[in-house]
């Protein structure tokens, strides 16, 4: 099993950026999908979720209305397009997947590596 996430990189706050996650090894359109975030000193942050046939999405509060989740199942692919970002949106983003509808790491059963997302003000 393996999740490869990509895409963070240095940006200017107002910023967007598109992160990828590329999955392997497991049924990808049998599992829920998530992003978290950790940044440094904080606990992981529960930021986006989808569910496996891509219809429906949920977002964690600090990120609604700015972030979009979506996949692609046929490429085994998860997608989280982040639009006016914010220093605080600094943080180690890591896609995950689930076999619920979760907003709990508990929930999830496999994790990527994480990407770093820097956001400057």
């Amino acid at each position: 099993v393996q999740l490869q996430a990509c895409g963070g990189g240095p940006v200017q706050a107002g910023g967007s950026l598109r992160l990828s996650c590329v999955a392997s090894g497991f049924i990808f359109s049998s599992y829920s999908m998530g992003w978290f975030r950790q940044a440094p000193g904080k606990e992981r942050e529960f930021v986006a979720g989808v569910t496996r046939s891509g219809g429906s999405t949920y977002y964690g509060d600090s990120v609604k209305g700015r972030f979009t989740v979506s996949r692609d199942n046929a490429k085994n692919l998860v997608y989280l397009q982040m639009n006016s970002l914010k220093p605080e949106d600094t943080a180690v983003y890591y896609c995950a997947a689930s076999f619920g509808d979760s907003y709990s790491q508990s929930g999830y059963k496999y994790w990527g590596q994480g990407t770093q997302v820097t956001v400057s003000s």
